[in-house]
């Protein structure tokens, strides 16, 4: 049938449960879980359920159904014996998708099923959308972005991978905690973007009549409270960009930003080889991770490997790699199989830097498969962090990357104002206005020494469930109009 006659078929269903005393939406139904009534299932024993219906077969006097009730599966039966015949009469207008409460005794049969004898049951809420097809789930990937709730609906899998980024999150900030961090909230709409170098999402302020961005990271926010005295603080939130899409960048996406005074890049290495373990432990129930359709298995005990940028560059292009001209670095690239026809330019970083960094990402990084700190990296690239003791040109920060893919940095901040303020400068160029000169200030008030890291929640979900692609673990992510 079209789908407007499924819809009919169901209105008219929906008339008829009415005309017979069943309400098509119901009120408050006290119930247990399936999965509880499972773990406790006892032979005889009277329950009350709820759920919806994901299967109907009709078999004349016996009528057999499967309810989903998002903790598990169970199946139902309806008996002309066991139900008034108002009752029996009325389970014939049930559809696929529909939700009811039902009242029985617990049963096995003889296929040693677990099972529900139906004694009464109630509508909760009638489905006028026929579901898909045996409730095989959709079919069209796209579709289930644009339609969660019905992937939800139908996909176990897909329900289950947001009940763990749940989890996941929730025992981020239970770790943060117990290490003695103070959950806090910073601006979202802020007067100019800090903290990044990305272009943000632009509104005003009617009220104020001026201007804002959304934020793009809390970063600048989370340091003026240290300055404040918050010596361990942590904001686990939305940033936004509006920049592009692809298999790891949605718009709009989550960090967890973590800050702590007098502590430094290896403060965050700690962090991270503590809580990693920890959420595969409590979460995850392995510390040895597939990933992807290849099935690579992602190792998350600690200690985790550190290299240097500059030495992983060298393992790949040669030793001498540093010490060519550009030309002769270019026609390396290019034998070794690197895209060279990218942009290379960027304000204030040479042509040979980008160039190099072109190679780290298309050669180096994404084949870094197991967890590793990535440090030492070109100044020019992280003007927030300081620079190495031993060698300015270099920042004292780490690239967290797993499965070929950067999942947090984590810096030694900068905290001279001076210092601070002439990087900003070399970022901004021409445009001094995106210098943010309220927290040049609070860094001259005095930031004490400082460890920062942030999280990308949604890759560190993608990492743990095994998932390839950002939109599979974003419930709404960030789509083409239809």
């Amino acid at each position: 049938m079209e789908t407007n006659e499924y819809r009919e078929q169901r209105l008219q269903s929906m008339r008829t449960l009415k005309e017979m005393g069943y309400e098509p939406y119901g009120c408050k139904y006290d119930h247990d879980d399936l999965k509880k009534v499972r773990e406790e299932f006892e032979e005889g024993k009277a329950v009350r359920v709820a759920g919806r219906l994901l299967m109907i077969r009709r078999m004349g006097k016996m009528n057999f159904c499967t309810m989903n009730d998002g903790t598990d599966r169970f199946q139902l039966i309806f008996k002309r014996d066991e139900l008034s015949e108002t009752a029996f009469a009325a389970f014939k207008q049930l559809n696929l998708g529909d939700i009811i409460g039902a009242e029985g005794v617990l049963f096995t049969t003889q296929k040693g099923e677990k099972s529900v004898v139906v004694k009464e049951w109630t509508m909760l809420a009638k489905a006028l959308e026929q579901p898909p097809e045996k409730f095989h789930g959709l079919a069209d990937q796209e579709e289930c972005y644009r339609r969660r709730y019905v992937d939800l609906m139908t996909n176990d899998e897909s329900r289950q991978r947001f009940f763990t980024r749940s989890r996941l999150i929730m025992e981020i900030r239970k770790y943060l905690w117990d290490k003695g961090f103070v959950e806090v909230e910073t601006p979202i709409l802020q007067d100019q973007a800090g903290g990044a170098a990305a272009k943000p999402f632009v509104s005003h302020f009617n009220a104020l009549d001026k201007d804002c961005v959304m934020r793009i990271a809390p970063e600048l926010y989370l340091k003026r409270l240290l300055v404040g005295g918050m010596n361990k603080v942590f904001e686990l939130g939305k940033d936004f960009r509006n920049e592009g899409i692809d298999r790891t960048h949605n718009p709009e996406f989550t960090v967890c930003e973590i800050y702590e005074a007098y502590g430094d890049r290896t403060s965050m290495e700690a962090i991270m080889e503590g809580l990693l373990p920890h959420l595969c432990d409590t979460v995850i129930g392995s510390r040895q991770v597939p990933y992807g359709e290849s099935g690579t298995v992602i190792d998350f005990n600690p200690p985790y490997r550190r290299v240097a940028y500059r030495d992983l560059v060298k393992d790949v292009m040669g030793s001498d790699w540093f010490d060519l001209d550009f030309a002769a670095q270019l026609e390396r690239a290019k034998a070794k199989g690197a895209d060279t026809a990218t942009n290379l330019e960027l304000d204030g970083v040479t042509t040979e830097l980008m160039l190099t960094h072109e190679v780290y990402d298309k050669l180096i990084e994404r084949n870094l498969m197991q967890p590793t700190f990535v440090t030492r990296i070109p100044h020019e690239f992280v003007p927030l962090a300081k620079t190495c003791k031993d060698d300015p040109s270099l920042v004292d920060v780490f690239e967290f990357v797993v499965a070929g893919r950067e999942l947090c940095p984590g810096y030694t901040e900068q905290n001279d104002p001076l210092e601070q303020r002439k990087a900003l400068e070399n970022q901004a160029g021409e445009d001094t206005e995106k210098i943010d000169e309220d927290f040049i200030s609070a860094l001259e008030c005095g930031m004490p020494p400082t460890g920062g890291l942030g999280i990308g929640v949604d890759r560190l979900v993608m990492f743990l469930t095994g998932t390839d692609s950002i939109r599979d673990v974003v419930l709404f992510p960030q789509l083409k109009r239809n």
